[in-house]
This record gives structure tokens, C-alpha cells and sequence, in this order.
């Protein structure tokens, strides 16, 4: 399961309607790079065939199968301070993180 704050819905929202026709969630994508092997990849997107797919307050998350395995029990955050801007994913799967904090391993 993916939970998603109040918050990361909200901004959700604000980026589908931003992009206008074409999309209509977040997709949550997890990739093979960075310095610790792993990284998350986030786009615009619509539904495709085998996603797992969470909603909060009608914002909709959309996971891969395969990247699921590596982020089940997250949780979806927004952030909107001076340094660090944009969604946040608090992945009890990471076991280590590279010093930017850019990717993970699990």
C-alpha cells in the first residue's frame, strides 16, 4: 500500500490540472541508477494495464508492479520549505541511502 498525506493530494491536484489534457495522476517509478543503486522516477500520467493504484481525497497514485516491490508501505509526502521542495517518498524498505539522498538501496 502507497499512502498518500493531505498535502502530496493536494499538490497532486494542482499538477494535473497544470498539465491539462493527458493526465490524470502521479506515477511513482522506481529505477536502476545513482550511486547506491536505485532511484525514483516521478511523471504526469494516466492508468496502464497491471498498475496498482492508490487514491487519497480523488488524487491517484500510480505504481508498476515491479517498482511496487521496492516501494510497498511508503508513504507520499509534499514539502514546501526553503531547501527542499517537491514530493517525498518515506520508503520503509530503504536499508541505505547515498550522501544527496538522490537514491537508495534496499
Amino acid at each position: 500500500m502507497i499512502t498518500i498525506t493531505d498535502r502530496a493530494a493536494t499538490r497532486i491536484h494542482a499538477a494535473v490540472a497544470a498539465q491539462g489534457a493527458g493526465a490524470d495522476g502521479l506515477r511513482v517509478r522506481v529505477l536502476g541508477g545513482g550511486c547506491s543503486g536505485l532511484q525514483y522516477k516521478l511523471d504526469l500520467d494516466c492508468e496502464r494495464k497491471g498498475d496498482k493504484v492508490f487514491t487519497h481525497e480523488g488524487a491517484r497514485v500510480y505504481v508498476d508492479r515491479k517498482s511496487y516491490l521496492y516501494i510497498n508501505g511508503t508513504a507520499l509526502d509534499y514539502r514546501d520549505g526553503l531547501q527542499n521542495v517537491g514530493f517525498e517518498l518515506d520508503n520503509p524498505n530503504v536499508k541505505k541511502t547515498c550522501g544527496c539522498g538522490e537514491s537508495f538501496s534496499v
